[in-house]
């Protein structure tokens, strides 16, 4: 019975002891490691408003570069445009007459731009459509 009772104190002995209560050392390392991870938080956050900040930046110079070479590109259609009805204005003078050459290359530009123009308020008038409020099956 004795070495029982030695067995139990030696279990006793070895068990862990209750939590105490935080000493002011845990407490301190506490408010250390809550103050780092606000320091690091604040860090984060500098970080991050600087890379979007450069991305911004950089988007918006491609923005620039890509508006101005779709400008240009528009630009030079138009003039490549220009040279084509002056160049069938020229190609159908010796057939018909300048001014009757005139009156089909110009007749055929207000053709072409009546059906585009056709075709543009078609497809804005089923947008419309898409975004109204009311009947939703519409024609398509």
């Amino acid at each position: 019975m004795n070495d029982m009772s030695r067995q139990s104190g030696a279990e006793e002995a070895n068990s862990p002891a209750p939590e105490a209560a935080p000493t002011s050392s845990e407490d301190e390392s506490l408010f250390d490691e809550l103050g780092a991870l606000i320091d690091n938080g604040r860090n984060y956050a500098a970080a991050e408003l600087a890379f979007q900040k450069t991305r911004a930046a950089l988007a918006g110079r491609s923005i620039g570069i890509a508006a101005v070479c779709a400008i240009v590109a528009i630009i030079l259609l138009h003039i490549a445009f220009l040279a084509l009805a002056v160049g069938l204005v020229m190609a159908l003078e010796p057939v018909v007459t300048i001014w009757g050459a005139i009156g089909i290359v110009f007749g055929g530009l207000l053709v072409l731009v009546g059906g585009l123009g056709w075709i543009a308020l078609k497809n804005a008038q089923k947008l419309g459509r898409l975004f109204s409020p009311g009947d939703e099956g519409g024609e398509a």
